[in-house]
């Protein structure tokens, strides 16, 4: 009798969880799944807020994806994606210790930092703890061996500067240049970088010395002496999202009528907000697609994500992709489940269909030309210009 209630009780306790599941829409089998883990570690405050909230928003978009859908087998296994984020506020204090958090929750794939030294900085703890991080930064020390363990997750601006300047020199007749930039080491960086590009393009540089805090609000002072060397290509060296409109609308303020450009991506209503007409004609580097090149699953992406948050960033086109390649190197070898060097040893090799573009594009790593092994995920580079409120595609290149 014992044995029967215990029985009709298990029966019962059984049919109210499998009610219960159902009622969140969650079936049997997907509360069965293993629980996968993806860590960010990256800014999402500040003035440069708007990078880390980009692949945030994306990862968190493309996960509930996943799962509403089943999740995703990885071997004979299926798996739940579970996003874990870290606010760094662009400390490298802080980006260590959040690798430090993924470490100790086992966490072995992570996305971010977004910013030169706080990818710098967590390398070591990444090294140490077996984690395969994906900065959107672009020292190539992170990227070349001896290092391994770091993917660029984007285009860098040495990769970028040389196509826009090349661009810009053709088809617009830009012949003199001038670089400014925060006086921090990642946006010093970028303009050493771009400064470099634009002489090997035979541009005339008639400023690269000029810099200014970050937490300057008011540029005048800054840019007068450069607008009256009446430069074609103002630069913008590393510009943070929120001092972009303040640079532009006090330069269009001076009187400068020439370019405006950054290799830093953007957002078109932050642009729209603080600068509005005064940003039109400025060019970034925007989201790995177009319309001309999306795809229907990239279309979804986009559609999910404004109903998610209310609003879209266009730098989410590129951001979108980390958590892919991650998941489609993971299925092209379960073993690099818990184990990165198996993941190292498929890079190599891997090719997966790119879900965002159309026809058949692959999702493949890069970087042979930049780093000297495949250390960069393939995205489209996209050049954009702002106009009235949103990004119009300027021209699409690619890197190797």
């Amino acid at each position: 009798m014992i044995n029967r209630r215990s029985t009709l009780k298990s029966m019962a306790l059984g049919a109210v969880s499998t009610l219960a599941l159902a009622a969140l829409g969650i079936s049997s089998a997907q509360a069965d799944n293993k629980e996968l883990k993806i860590g960010f570690v990256g800014v999402t405050s500040g003035p440069a807020a708007a990078w880390g909230t980009s692949n945030v928003r994306s990862m968190q978009t493309r996960a509930a994806w996943i799962n509403e859908t089943g999740g995703v087998k990885i071997g004979n296994d299926t798996y739940k994606i579970n996003i874990v984020t870290f606010d760094d506020q662009k400390d490298p204090k802080r980006a260590i210790a959040g690798m430090e958090k993924m470490a100790q929750e086992g966490i072995h794939y992570v996305v971010g930092p977004n910013v030169d030294d706080g990818a710098a900085a967590v390398r070591p703890v990444a090294e140490a703890n077996g984690i395969i991080y994906f900065p959107y930064a672009f020292p190539k020390a992170l990227y070349q061996k001896p290092a391994s363990n770091a993917v660029l997750g984007m285009i860098a601006n040495y990769q970028s500067g040389p196509a826009i300047y090349k661009y810009l020199k053709e088809n617009k007749g830009v012949k003199k240049i001038a670089f400014v930039a925060a006086n921090e080491s990642d946006p010093l960086s970028q303009r050493d970088s771009g400064v470099e590009a634009a002489k090997a393009l035979g541009l005339e540089i008639v400023a690269q010395n000029d810099t200014y805090q970050n937490d300057t609000r008011d540029f005048t002072p800054v840019l007068t002496p450069i607008v009256a060397l009446k430069p074609d290509l103002l630069v913008l060296s590393g510009v943070a999202p929120a001092n972009a409109p303040l640079l532009i609308r006090a330069a269009r303020e001076l009187g400068y009528e020439g370019l405006i450009s950054t290799e830093t991506a953007q957002d078109a209503k932050v642009l729209e907000e603080g600068a509005g007409e005064y940003a039109n004609g400025f060019i970034s580097v925007g989201g790995a697609s177009t319309p001309e090149i999306a795809s229907d699953a990239m279309k979804e992406f986009v559609n999910r994500y404004t109903k998610m948050f209310g609003e879209y960033n266009d730098e989410s086109n590129t951001k979108v992709y980390a958590l892919e390649y991650i998941i489609e190197t993971l299925k092209a070898n379960p073993a690099a489940i818990n184990d990165v060097a198996e993941f190292k040893k498929t890079m190599d090799t891997f090719s997966a269909p790119n879900p965002f573009l159309k026809g058949d594009a692959k999702l493949s790593y890069v970087g042979m030309t930049s780093f000297g092994q495949k250390r960069q995920l393939s995205v489209p580079m996209v050049v954009n210009e702002y106009k009235d409120g949103a990004f119009q595609t300027l021209f699409v290149g690619s890197v190797d």
